[in-house]
């Protein structure tokens, strides 16, 4: 068999010859197309991620015994080049983005807010959304755009009033999230929807991380880099809320359904605190941010009405 069982299940979708599809991005780079998979061995798949992502955990297993049926010589078949494929953002069509702000101890201190005694919480819509290398387009009228890397939060069964003991159960997996914001707006509106709610304002990919493959959601290195030089640097153990007491308390607010993104907040090293100055992003910047595990999300900046090659 040529996909080890404790190798991690980490989900793409993409576009390969102009057709969509979904696979697993292997260690060595390559990607095994799910869609092929299933057509080769007669096995029934969900037509795309979302309809994946609605398995729940059966999905881990379902992929596992999938995976495990194809021989060496079948994977010549199924299995793509990177560079052949264009990503796309793993979840497009959430019923909703719930982000968290002042989630890390450091970023709330170096806002000078105070530390949140339950979670702060906003939405964002699901026309922000983009995928890995498309562009971030700054509006002319933003002044001080920003970056937040965050782990963000999979949703893959419908739940309501969860236990934070049961809270798992309900995750599909994990990607990166990228809260990007114009902090003019937040900071004039003196509330945060506004600002953060831009298109293209939520980039996320490159992949999920099944819960399984994750581990601890807890203790990932989280970091965000411009231009190569690194503005955010920590982990998500530093978070006040957990991902499970995340869960938690948005369930006893609204009803969670298969493949809603919960962004879970981001640490101290955005651009708007900086010092001596703040250094906002600006057209021709790009911004990659990462968590282990998941991987890299890349994205350039462009100005209004630029044209992108992607």
């Amino acid at each position: 068999m040529f996909l080890a069982v404790k190798e991690a299940l980490r989900i793409l979708r993409y576009v390969h010859k102009g057709i969509e599809s979904y696979g697993i991005l292997e260690a060595s780079g390559g990607i095994v197309d799910l869609q092929k998979v299933s057509s080769l061995k007669g096995r029934s798949l969900p037509y795309n991620v979302d309809g994946l992502i609605s398995q729940g955990l059966e999905a881990e297993n379902l992929l596992r015994d999938l995976l495990d049926r194809i021989s060496r010589k079948e994977k010549e078949k199924v299995i793509l080049r990177k560079v052949d494929v264009t990503l796309k953002a793993p979840v497009v069509a959430p019923s909703k983005i719930v982000c968290l702000g002042l989630n890390y101890r450091d970023h709330a201190e170096e806002g000078g807010a105070a530390v949140p005694e339950e979670p702060v919480i906003f939405m964002k819509p699901r026309t922000a959304i983009i995928g890995p290398e498309e562009s971030i387009v700054k509006p002319s009228f933003v002044e001080k755009l920003d970056y937040e890397v965050e782990l963000a939060v999979i949703i893959g069964r419908k739940g309501k009033n969860i236990s934070v003991a049961d809270a798992k159960n309900y995750v599909f997996g994990y990607t990166v999230f990228n809260d990007v914001s114009a902090r003019d707006i937040q900071f004039k509106d003196g509330q945060w929807t506004r600002g953060k709610s831009f298109d293209t304002f939520a980039p996320i990919g490159p992949c999920i991380t099944t819960t399984e493959q994750i581990g601890d959601p807890n203790n990932l290195y989280v970091c965000t880099r411009v231009n190569g030089e690194t503005r955010q640097n920590s982990s998500t153990e530093q978070m006040i809320f957990d991902v499970y007491e995340i869960i938690y308390h948005l369930s006893r607010v609204m009803t969670l359904e298969p493949c809603d993104i919960i962004a879970t907040g981001t640490p101290a090293g955005v651009a708007a605190f900086m010092k001596p100055e703040p250094k906002f992003l600006k057209p021709g910047d790009t911004v990659e941010v990462e968590i282990e595990k998941i991987g890299i999300l890349r994205n350039m900046v462009i100005e209004e009405g630029s044209f992108s090659t992607r």
